[in-house]
């Protein structure tokens, strides 16, 4: 299986958010990532329904939506109706995780979890096989352009372990610091999904980025 790339809008221009979404409809990548932040479980405030909705309209590549906001089982069926088709839930803000997860599969979206730098792999043990992707956050969440942390290649190992020893199929998401510099060696590492913003749209010809991520050769990875 090929892996998938969700460059995040998060480091678009917000002032030519249609011409960023209709340049990655025509690029190599696979999902197109947004990043929901309320002010309170981070100290960023990003987009809102009417935001991910226009969105929508443009996007011809799945949205990849991760909610770093309190009590998100609040919004489950609105994030659906604003286009989500992959919902991710911070495992540190949601109280009832299992019952959320089922909310959104009730709702017919891919159900994943996000935990942060701090929180142990282990945390997900008991609700793993319930999810079809876990996001690693290789940064603190709340703002774009953040320095990787290293530590999360030993989270990496951790949870690709886990993943194995419970036979799930579930995908692992690397979110924070990617680049084409660590990109391959993530891949390498167990990684199935990466999102790369200021990596993309900080480039001089993000088109020509996106294609030299595409090209970065999993297959040899599983030999």
């Amino acid at each position: 299986m090929s892996y998938k790339l969700a460059p995040s809008i998060l480091s678009a221009d917000f002032l030519n958010l249609g011409r960023d979404i209709e340049m990655l409809n025509s690029s190599e990548a696979d999902w197109i990532h947004v990043d929901v932040m309320d002010g309170m479980f981070v100290p960023n405030i990003t987009f809102g329904f009417q935001i991910i909705k226009q969105v929508k309209q443009v996007a011809k590549k799945p949205l990849d939506v991760h909610l770093m906001i309190a009590q998100p089982e609040r919004y489950i069926k609105q994030f659906k109706e604003a286009g989500a088709d992959i919902l991710t839930v911070q495992y540190e803000a949601c109280t009832h995780l299992h019952r959320t997860i089922q909310q959104i599969k009730e709702e017919g979206m891919q159900a994943s979890v996000a935990i942060n730098p701090h929180t142990p792999v282990l945390a997900l043990r008991d609700i793993l096989s319930d999810l079809d992707m876990v996001l690693l956050m290789s940064v603190n969440p709340g703002f774009a352009a953040q320095k990787f942390i290293e530590h999360t290649w030993i989270k990496l190992r951790e949870l690709k372990d886990l993943i194995h020893e419970r036979k799930s199929h579930t995908l692992i998401e690397i979110d924070g610091g990617v680049s084409l510099d660590n990109a391959e060696h993530l891949l390498k590492k167990g990684a199935d999904v990466l999102v790369a913003g200021n990596a993309v749209f900080n480039t001089a010809d993000p088109l020509e980025t996106i294609k030299k991520f595409k090209e970065i050769n999993i297959h040899q990875f599983q030999a």
